[in-house]
């Protein structure tokens, strides 16, 4: 199943902790990208498009 998928049925609590983790490795991923340490440059995009087609799914559930 793919990742839109399994972010749409989540519950509202579990997508907002998901959120926070992703944001969590966001910062972490900035933080290599400034030290040149990142081995997917892609990623940083992708987690980006990731929260926020969770806080789309946060505001449709309420």
């Amino acid at each position: 199943m793919s990742k839109k998928k399994e972010d749409k049925k989540l519950t509202k609590d579990q997508a907002e902790r998901k959120i926070l983790t992703l944001k969590k490795d966001l910062f972490n991923i900035r933080f290599k990208k400034i030290n040149n340490q990142v081995e997917n440059s892609a990623q940083y995009s992708e987690i980006k498009k990731n929260i926020a087609r969770l806080y789309t799914t946060v505001k449709n559930s309420k």
